[in-house]
């Protein structure tokens, strides 16, 4: 039983089989949904949830500049305003991580929108994570931005929302979360994590204060971080960049193991939120 669990495991975490899948399969094994859970170790437990009672979660579409973009959308239960933010997923496309991300974010008071990047191209697969990795390399980059500025004009004038908008990113999420501020002059706040920088002429353009994150030994992405420095320097924008030592690129992703990096994780993480908590709520 436990080659088989272990195995089902490897297969969730690598995007192979999903949530609702995965669960099914390792409660036979178990006998039951909730042994299931407790039988499974290494994974957040608060990820394999996707009906917390404090939370109102859906899927719903917006309109694009590709046409309509699939996203998924996570608040608080109480209907107010709530602060806005967009997340944007890593190069295997709008996976269950992600999903507990935004969901994350919704537990600490915000109107949390994660889109489908590859929603043009019929959506990120559910079984297959080599695919969803594929399909990116195809996306129209320009498009692909303007479809995620779209989201920020859609939380803008959201009924729950207080009309500011955030938005944070992981990896390739990371490099257009930059794009999002490039692009997007009312983005009220941007957290990029190890995502590659804007050129120097793209910096210019940036009205949002940025805090990006990275991992000490993510040589490919850090080259980058001295001349992003100085353009928003130049600029004259906010900014605060934060390098982790011991962490490597996606130490964020708590479902790859040979990357996350807890202490870097949880400590980015609560940067995050209070910078995300003084830009949009005042």
């Amino acid at each position: 039983m436990e080659k088989e669990i272990t195995s089902l495991i490897d297969d969730y975490r690598r995007g192979v089989i999903d949530r609702r899948s995965f669960l099914k399969k390792v409660a036979v094994y178990a006998g039951s949904t909730a042994a299931a859970i407790a039988l499974v170790p290494g994974i957040d437990r608060a990820q394999l949830q996707d009906n917390d009672p404090d939370l109102v979660t859906e899927f719903i579409k917006y309109k694009g500049e590709t046409g309509e973009v699939r996203a998924y959308l996570a608040r608080p239960k109480a209907s107010k305003k709530y602060p806005a933010v967009i997340v944007i997923h890593e190069n295997r496309g709008l996976q269950p991580h992600i999903m507990d991300v935004n969901r994350r974010l919704a537990k600490e008071g915000f109107l949390s929108l994660a889109p489908d990047a590859l929603s043009p191209l019929g959506g990120t697969s559910e079984n297959d994570v080599n695919k969803a990795m594929s399909m990116i390399r195809e996306l129209n980059g320009e498009q692909t931005a303007k479809n995620f500025v779209a989201a920020v004009k859609y939380l803008e004038t959201h009924p729950l929302s207080n009309g500011k908008v955030g938005c944070t990113g992981f990896c390739w999420g990371g490099a257009m979360t930059n794009q999002v501020a490039v692009n997007s002059p009312t983005l009220k706040a941007a957290v990029p994590y190890y995502g590659k920088q804007p050129s120097n002429d793209d910096v210019a353009k940036i009205k949002a204060p940025i805090m990006a994150h990275y991992g000490a030994t993510d040589a490919g992405i850090n080259q980058g971080i001295p001349q992003f420095e100085e353009a928003l320097k130049k600029a004259g924008i906010e900014y605060h960049i934060y390098i982790y030592e011991g962490a490597g690129h996606a130490f964020n992703n708590d479902t790859s193991p040979e990357r996350y990096n807890e202490q870097a994780a949880k400590l980015a993480w609560k940067r995050t939120v209070d910078f995300l908590k003084e830009k949009l709520k005042s």
